[in-house]
């Protein structure tokens, strides 16, 4: 009997260190954000101060054209949020049961624009301008994947220019790679979001927005396989706090 007394209280110690154990793994918190590559700048921001706001939790953020992230989600990728760049890659995902409908939302509104290499020789002053001997290179993203080459396609077709453009036209990856493109030269004209025009306006002029295309709205919603739906709903929420709608609207993007 004595014995049993004489370990008691190391049993209760040790039976609180599995305590305070099991506490720090249920803190720890990753969270996966897929979005489209026209939000990084603006997330790794938000990302930082969500941390900061929840202690324990830790978000990877991964970026790339919205429909390239649709397929690894599609894929199995372990995801928790989901943000595209449109509404056709997001009515996708919910056609095959990948996000939680009830958690989707529009966040953020965004538009299309005309850029062009800082001094270029020739300046396009409007989308029939496009068909002159001196753009020979326009890069556009592509639009099976690429939201910014989907409305660049809407916007050239209801010009009647998509099809008579296309020799000239040089597909990329993202819209970030159009703009790397147009920043460096390497093309006449690039379109990619008035977002990312802002971030290099010391290499690229705005020349014209572009019209005639679906509504820019990016909706987000919260993957249904995610083990950590209710810190992904925490994330979307966070989103239309004061701090997060000032980084958004610091980038340049509106309401949505």
């Amino acid at each position: 009997m004595h014995h049993t007394k004489a370990i008691a209280p190391h049993a209760k110690w040790l039976a609180a260190l599995a305590l305070g154990f099991a506490s720090l793994a249920v803190n720890a918190q990753d969270l996966t954000v897929s979005a489209a590559a026209s939000l990084t700048n603006a997330f790794k921001d938000i990302a930082a101060k969500f941390e900061t706001a929840n202690p324990g939790v830790s978000i990877k953020l991964n970026t790339a054209a919205s429909g390239v992230l649709l397929q690894q989600i599609s894929q199995g990728a372990p995801v928790d949020v989901f943000a595209s760049a449109d509404q056709a890659t997001m009515d996708r995902a919910a056609q095959q049961s990948l996000i939680d409908t009830a958690s989707r939302k529009n966040f953020v509104s965004n538009s299309l624009v005309l850029v062009q290499p800082k001094d270029h020789a020739y300046t396009v002053k409007t989308l029939d301008d496009l068909k002159s001997d001196k753009v020979r290179r326009i890069a556009v993203g592509k639009p099976e994947t690429v939201p910014a080459g989907r409305y660049t396609e809407q916007s050239l077709t209801a010009a009647k220019l998509w099809d008579v453009l296309q020799p000239r036209i040089v597909y990329a990856e993202n819209v970030r790679q159009v703009l790397d493109y147009t920043s460096r030269g390497e093309v006449d004209v690039g379109f990619v979001y008035r977002t990312d025009a802002i971030l290099k306006k010391q290499d690229v002029v705005i020349q014209l927005t572009a019209g005639n295309h679906a509504p820019l709205t990016y909706p987000i919603a919260v993957v249904s396989q995610s083990k950590e739906k209710a810190l992904a709903q925490k994330f979307l929420d966070y989103l239309a706090t004061p701090p997060a709608r000032e980084i958004l609207d610091g980038y340049g993007f509106g309401a949505p």
